[in-house]
């Protein structure tokens, strides 16, 4: 099957449903999803968005905080773009219909870790649905907007595709869509599209905990990268410090934060015997930052071989749980925990990457006609570390641009330089078989999660990154083989891209000889002052 459209956009988390309402007013777009189109990492933001509204903020504190927290690798002109072109986004989104939370008829401004002023805008806890509810009720009434639902990306579509036969060419200049396996009719359509959008999301199911949905899997990134894009900054894996640990692992939940405003009412984290730890990492106790309470938990975990360690809140006052806390506290009920009786089972979590596809001011990758935006980008935003809360603020602020650059394709002066009319082959699936060794790809996807969670976690060393750079290596060989002679399911096509982004952020982890934001080395703990540089890689 065969499909042609102006703009394709792989993903529906906040930045493909902005760009595509934005591009659809001077184009078609179609938006493929991996799931339901309300199932993103969007959907589970539950912080808000950073901009500058209040009176006593501005541009400058906002720069120089995102600054701070990107530990010296952040772009200049991209953070100062967000940032300046923040607020005037929020406003769209509102006149859109996103119900924010408000304090006397005006935006009720939170503040997080890192920000020297009240500037995140927020819907309670739940912002990111919130937006996705708003964007997704424009998208359903935009006749120019197509969405096909429970469709995975596959490939895309570039010069080697259209001479089938020949020996495949890795320097690749121009994209025209890409294939998608649909789930439901279990076949692959050929999308032949003029611009193509990557907005994918991120790579939380590399690892075994995450806060990031079932469908975060890394395939934009992989697409990209194995169509000769250059990724930067894969080694900056943002971890959350206590995640909820499901005990009983005949459950499938999705994984809970427990806010760090727990502790902040006096939970106490324990280790082994009940042993209060964290004293022996920071004088702050339980009230260290995030970072060095996830370096602290991860050390116990390994020192100990524990799954997971504790959180204590036992001693706080149950009307002081259930009034400040009432979300955690039914939460961790369901699981059959009472908190005020028994200790919270906590873990760190992946949270976000700040890696991922280079891209420009104007959201454009190193192919031509090929943008990413959303997490699937390292637009120099984040630098190492993320700023909390600007990771949705990007997500506009690229998509806009994007959107911007693309209107000259269509109705400005600037000409597609590639063909039109080329023939997209449709997806050869010859020489294929099902395959009933379904153990196969579950047993690699749980070896590829352990390897990285605990060779490539939030400590790392050389010693360990060589061992899973090896395994990495070899699950990859193994698995590209399986793939080249069994029939697409959705289940190969993530394993196939979470195993690709291990390799990468393994192989960014062992270039960078220093320790600076997310990336800590026990081989070289301290950070280069000259060491200024992103990690960049692509196929030779």
């Amino acid at each position: 099957m065969k499909i042609k459209t102006d703009i394709l956009v792989i993903g529906s988390g906040i930045a493909g449903l902005w760009f595509a309402l934005k591009a659809s007013k001077y184009a078609d777009v179609l938006i493929i999803t991996k799931k339901d189109k309300a199932e993103s990492n969007t959907n589970y933001a539950q912080g808000g968005i950073a901009s500058v509204i209040a009176p006593d903020d501005n541009f400058e504190l906002h720069i120089q905080d995102t600054l701070g927290a990107g530990a010296g690798l952040c772009h200049i002109d991209s953070v100062r773009q967000i940032v300046e072109e923040g607020p005037e986004l929020i406003q769209q989104l509102i006149k859109l219909g996103t119900d924010f939370s408000k304090h006397n008829g005006k935006l009720d401004l939170g503040r997080e870790g890192g920000h020297s002023r009240q500037r995140i805008v927020h819907s309670k806890d739940l912002t990111g649905r919130e937006i996705e509810r708003a964007l997704l009720h424009q998208v359903a009434i935009n006749k120019r907007i197509q969405v096909l639902e429970h469709h995975t990306a596959v490939e895309l579509i570039t010069e080697h595709h259209l001479t089938p036969g020949k020996k495949r060419k890795t320097n690749s200049v121009n994209c025209y869509g890409a294939y998608a396996f649909d789930e439901i009719n279990n076949d692959i359509t050929a999308i032949r599209a003029k611009i193509t959008a990557i907005c994918s999301g991120g790579i939380g199911q590399v690892y075994l905990h995450t806060t990031n949905p079932d469908i975060a899997t890394g395939d934009g990134i992989a697409m990209a990268y194995r169509s000769g894009c250059k990724i930067g900054n894969m080694e900056f894996v943002q971890f959350h410090p206590t995640s909820l640990y499901e005990t009983n692992r005949d459950k499938k939940w999705q994984a809970f934060l427990i806010s760090e405003a727990l502790r902040g009412a006096g939970a106490i984290l324990r280790s082994k015997d009940d042993e209060s730890f964290m004293e022996k990492y920071d004088k702050r106790g339980s009230l260290a930052p995030r970072d060095i309470v996830a370096r602290a938990i991860d050390n116990e975990m390994k020192k100990y071989g524990l799954d997971y360690v504790y959180l204590d809140v036992t001693h706080v006052a149950l009307k002081k749980l259930k009034t400040h806390f009432p979300n955690i506290f039914n939460r961790c009920l369901e699981s059959g925990i009472n908190i005020k009786k028994e200790y919270i089972p906590v873990v760190p979590a992946v949270h976000y990457i700040c890696g991922g596809i280079l891209s420009d001011l104007k959201g454009r990758t190193s192919l031509n006609y090929l943008y990413a935006l959303g997490e699937s980008a390292m637009t120099g935003v984040h630098g190492a570390n993320r700023l909390a809360s600007n990771s949705l603020l990007e997500a506009l602020v690229y998509a806009d641009k994007a959107s911007e650059d693309c209107r000259q394709f269509f109705i400005g002066k600037q000409k597609l330089k590639k063909k039109d009319n080329i023939k997209v082959p449709e997806w050869d699936e010859t020489g294929t078989v099902n395959t009933e060794e379904w153990i196969l790809i579950s047993q690699d996807k749980i070896e590829i999660k352990q390897i990285m969670s605990n060779y490539v976690g939030i400590v790392r060393s050389d010693l360990r990154l060589h061992r899973a750079l090896r395994r990495l290596e070899l699950i990859n060989e193994e698995i590209e083989r399986f793939y080249k002679k069994t029939k697409i399911t959705r289940e190969l096509l993530e394993l196939r891209n979470i195993a690709l982004n291990a390799f990468l952020i393994t192989k960014s982890a062992l270039s960078r000889k220093e320790s600076r934001g997310l990336h800590y080395s026990t081989d070289y703990p301290k950070t280069k002052k000259r060491y200024l540089r992103d990690t960049v890689i692509s196929i030779k």
